[in-house]
């Protein structure tokens, strides 16, 4: 019986990179019934300005499973990102994101095999944003001002960063059990708990308790700004870094490919 699949071409380059995915994939004997869905720029105006139909979300949820190419995301307006519409739609909270070397691929160290578990739902990824010049913006400025806070400058467009014990349980549970099934030896917190006290210092003390309930996988925590600067002096192998949105950003771009 074939799988079913949900594909969605993307824009750009999109659509050569899945055709290229589609045909590896179909190379390995493994029988599809791709379930073709459009989304991104080149649709908004067939559905109102939406560029994530609800249709390509329900095609999805009936699948189970989506192969999506590169989509266009306008920088500094327009709609916003159809990978982020993706992730809170459907609670897609867990990114995965392996780094691995591969013999007769020249890179700069050798033998690394490591994997990002990144948060997709929280943090600054929850697009939860405020414009400059906004009513909304300076309601909220006032309102911190009042609460004795302080911003460096009042014409300021404002991100809000919010972290929950129940969204970091899960991920951090999440990559406990990655790693267990996956043979990886430690799990790594990455976090900017020494700046950020009360967002990234929630999930480090979440992270740790789960570690004390967690006893098949070794494991430890860092700054991201350190796990960043040893990755580029030496990554190690057969390790497991879980992030949240904001530190897994300079993570992804340290760690060699």
């Amino acid at each position: 019986m074939a799988h079913r699949v949900t594909l969605i071409p993307g824009d750009g380059t999109g659509p050569e990179l899945t055709e290229a995915t589609r045909r590896v994939l179909e190379a390995t004997g493994v029988d599809f019934d791709w379930d073709v869905r459009e989304a991104g720029a080149d649709v908004m105006d067939r559905y109102g300005g939406n560029p994530l139909p609800d249709e390509v979300l329900d095609a999805i949820r009936e699948t189970g499973v989506a192969l999506k190419g590169p989509i266009t995301t306008p920088v500094g307006g327009g709609f916003r990102s159809v990978n982020v519409a993706l992730r809170k739609s459907l609670d897609l909270y867990a990114q995965v994101r392996p780094c691995k070397t591969y013999p007769g691929v020249r890179t700069r160290f050798e033998d690394v095999d490591l994997i990002v578990v990144r948060e997709n739902t929280e943090d600054l990824y929850a697009g939860i944003e405020y414009e400059q010049g906004s009513e909304d913006a300076q309601e909220l400025i006032d309102w911190i001002k009042s609460k004795g806070g302080e911003l460096a400058h009042d014409d300021a467009g404002i991100s809000i960063k919010p972290i929950s014990i129940s969204g970091t349980r899960r991920i951090v549970q999440f990559a406990f059990d990655y790693a267990r099934r996956n043979d990886r030896r430690k799990v790594t917190a990455v976090h900017k708990a020494n700046i950020m006290k009360f967002s990234d210092g929630l999930y480090l003390q979440v992270a740790r308790e789960v570690r004390l309930r967690t006893t098949t996988s070794n494991s430890t925590t860092g700054s991201s700004t350190t796990c960043a600067c040893s990755s580029c002096s030496g990554p190690r192998s057969t390790t497991c870094w879980c992030c949240r949105t904001s530190t897994a950003t300079s993570s992804r771009i340290c760690v060699p490919a």
